[in-house]
């Protein structure tokens, strides 16, 4: 069993910027990739990111690419976003969740209850 809790969401002007941290109780977090999703109201969630569990490779959605990044420290049980450029589009509630897999399409077992970030103009 895996618990995550995103922090870190809040308040922010467009060009701004924001870290978001997923963190995980457990042993195994070490064993799991993390990925990074958002839903705005009225929309479909969205993927941003994705982590796998070696940090050997990383992915992100179209949208994100180049402003958001992702990291992780298995020490710390946590995996983080840091958010640059933010711009209203980006606002959303954001979700981590932890993955057997090594690519973005594989399964998510667990997920945070999401940390809610405002971008405004």
């Amino acid at each position: 069993q895996v618990q995550l809790v995103e922090s870190g969401g809040g308040l922010v002007q467009a060009g701004g910027s924001l870290r978001l941290s997923c963190a995980a109780s457990g042993r195994t977090f070490s064993s799991y990739s993390m990925g990074w999703f958002r839903q705005a109201p009225g929309k479909e969630r969205e993927f941003v990111s994705f982590i796998s569990w070696s940090r050997s490779s990383s992915y992100y959605g179209d949208s994100v690419k180049g402003r958001f990044t992702v990291s992780r420290d298995n020490a710390k049980n946590t995996a983080y976003l840091q958010m640059n450029e933010l711009q209203p589009e980006d606002t959303a509630v954001y979700y981590c969740a932890a993955s057997r897999g090594v690519v973005p399409g594989n399964g998510y077992a667990y997920w945070g209850q999401g940390t809610q970030v405002t971008v405004s103009s």
